[in-house]
């Protein structure tokens, strides 16, 4: 299949016109949405949860719902902080045509809402997988990770998870569209390595100093023996289960589509946000039992992923490779930082 390269990129993805950017984003609508959105799952959990939310988290009954909501909307701050580094670190650079690595927009809107309809599909069948073997569903993380409830998992049901999330959701996605687009057009080569290493190894050292310093991770009570075997298995492990699905799925192959459609990059950065945050849908802490508990898991679902999902899609359309927020903002923060003592726990390395 032949890219279209069009003779100058589509509306918003150009210079800034008519009093910059911050005006144009005032003028976007999904901006204003999103910021209503933002706001109103603040205020619905508020109204719907008690002074303690009815979520499996590992301090719930510690921490009050006024609480988290502080949490979220610091980290929301932090988000738009990195946005603006990578901003600032990207600012000399060439910006990326990513609509020009998308076909025609009739068969980009095709491709999308097959993709789209694929995902949602690859997450019931997850559930039902899941389900059927006594485990937790499967969703982008394994039961447990970073905040996470501190039920038990099965060695059998981490490497399930990782496998079956590895094959649904970057296997198959990238071998149907390996077929049909270069690797550039899936945002899979870099066109600046040097910038690329340099935004890794800032956006990294920001987002692992705000991950100790937020989350006080446990892998500095590891001993050495743990440390040696937890720290790549963990890698490995949530390489499969979780970075290189979200990578392929959303960032590799949604973004540039996003884009086409839209015209927007304000709009693309905000929908890689939301999709990142559905794919988080069975998460172990969700509870689904009552149309109040689902209402109060689904805004702190958005609250939870939707800024790191931006972040990832911002790196993405300001360098064009979808590997850079691999390395600087998910495989080893958090993941590796935060998540080897709990596959430790689950594969029994002990001191």
């Amino acid at each position: 299949m032949r890219l279209e390269s069009p003779s100058k990129p589509p509306p918003g993805t150009g210079p800034p016109t008519g009093g910059g950017p911050a005006r144009s984003l005032l003028r976007n609508r999904a901006v204003l949405l999103t910021a209503l959105g933002w706001v109103s799952a603040n205020v619905l959990m508020l109204v719907l949860a008690d002074r303690r939310l009815p979520l499996h988290l590992h301090d719930a009954a510690e921490r009050s719902t006024s609480a988290y909501l502080v949490d979220f909307n610091i980290r929301l701050a932090e988000v738009f902080f990195i946005m603006a580094l990578a901003f600032v670190l990207t600012r000399r650079r060439a910006r990326p045509d990513l609509a020009a690595r998308a076909p025609e927009r009739t068969m980009a809107l095709r491709e999308t809402l097959l993709l789209l309809a694929y995902g949602a599909g690859g997450l019931a069948l997850g559930f039902a997988v899941g389900r059927a073997f006594g485990w937790h569903p499967f969703a982008l993380h394994l039961a447990g990770s970073v905040t996470e409830t501190d039920d038990h998992v099965e060695r059998s049901e981490a490497i399930a998870w990782a496998a079956y999330n590895l094959v649904v959701f970057a296997i198959v996605p990238l071998a149907y569209f390996w077929r049909r687009y270069p690797a550039r057009a899936l945002n899979l080569v870099s066109t600046d390595r040097r910038g690329d290493l340099r935004l890794i190894v800032v956006v990294l050292l920001v987002e692992g100093a705000v991950q100790v310093t937020a989350l006080h991770p446990k892998i500095f009570a590891l001993d050495a023996r743990q440390l040696l075997l937890g720290v790549p298995l963990t890698f490995v492990l949530y390489m499969a289960g979780t970075v290189l699905p979200t990578m392929v799925f959303v960032y590799a192959i949604l973004i540039p589509r996003f884009v086409r459609l839209t015209g927007s990059v304000a709009t693309t950065v905000i929908f890689g946000g939301l999709a990142y945050a559905a794919l988080h849908l069975w998460d172990s802490w969700a509870e689904y039992g009552s149309p109040r508990n689902a209402a109060i898991s689904i805004a702190f679902l958005l609250l939870t992923y939707f800024g790191p999902g931006m972040v990832k899609a911002w790196l993405t359309v300001r360098t064009g490779n979808a590997w850079v927020h691999v390395w600087a903002y998910h495989a080893l923060a958090p993941h590796t930082l935060v998540d080897t003592p709990h596959v430790a726990h689950i594969f029994g390395i002990h001191r």
